[in-house]
């Protein structure tokens, strides 16, 4: 599954982790995705447990950090995740915004810098997570990524997919890239039409799925698409050509969940 949160950010933030946290627990994801995971710059630290996997250069969790507080209320329900977070940039002056990557099994994580900008005072710094474990003799590689916009200045999405790439090219092992790409299905010769033609020889689980419930993820005006009025497909779940793509469904859009983000999940079954 994979969720732009936009966290601390929406209404009723408890709600949005409740009902968050209640959704994991009924469907039992394999691997979570989450985007615009925040804490408060000057919080204070939390006493994190076996199941959070540091990255080498670790940025301090905050005891107001979304994905903490989520998984501490996954664990008061009696469910247990691997869980990794990596700081992108400063958001809205006042959070350290990152990426996080949530596991069923052990995961080794990483975070590793997409953009040109390296300052995190700028909000063009992006940087993805990636996990690796093991399924059987397999090993898995799992990209938990938010990606800038395709019309900003020097193709910053072209960039950091081109970064990307490279970083996985290097590795061996079945590929699921899931996350906010900024980039419409529908605009021809942008972000969207590129990832199609990657050398990772990836499939998008949408145009795969046996099964579909909903497509868009964005139906309105969000922040970076201040003029929107049309539905938009810019989160999405790429694999690997050998996944038997089962099912894909739009969840948290009011229908099939209570909306509690400005963007929609995505759930994909697989095989």
């Amino acid at each position: 599954m994979t969720l732009n949160t936009h966290s601390w950010m929406e209404a009723n933030d408890q709600q949005q982790i409740e009902i968050l946290a209640k959704r994991i627990v009924k469907e039992e994801y394999d691997l979570i995705s989450l985007q615009e995971v925040n804490q408060l710059l000057a919080s204070p630290l939390a006493k994190t447990d076996k199941y959070f996997q540091p990255t080498v250069e670790q940025q301090g969790i905050h005891q107001d950090n979304f994905l903490f507080c989520l998984t501490e209320r996954l664990k008061e329900l009696g469910c247990y995740y691997y869980w990794g977070w990596g700081y992108s940039h400063i958001g809205y002056d006042i959070y350290h915004e990152g990426i996080g990557l949530m596991s069923k099994v052990p995961i080794k994580v990483e975070s590793r810098l997409i953009s040109e900008s390296s300052d995190p005072n700028d909000y063009h710094t992006r940087r993805i997570m990636i996990g690796e474990s093991m399924e059987g003799d397999q090993k898995l590689i799992v990209v938990s990524g938010h990606f800038s916009w395709w019309r900003t200045s020097e193709n910053a999405f072209a960039y950091e997919w081109r970064t990307l790439e490279n970083i996985l090219l290097e590795k061996r092992g079945a590929l699921i890239i899931m996350g906010d790409f900024n980039n419409d299905a529908k605009r021809i010769d942008e972000g969207y039409d590129l990832v199609k033609e990657s050398p990772l020889e990836i499939q998008d689980a949408f145009i795969q799925a046996k099964n579909k419930s909903g497509e868009n993820t964005v139906e309105k005006s969000i922040d970076g698409w201040d003029q929107n009025a049309e539905e938009l497909r810019i989160d999405y779940i790429f694999t690997s050509r050998d996944f038997e793509i089962e099912s894909y469904r739009i969840v948290f859009d009011g229908e099939n969940e209570y909306t509690i983000s400005d963007h929609y999940g995505i759930e994909v079954t697989m095989d």
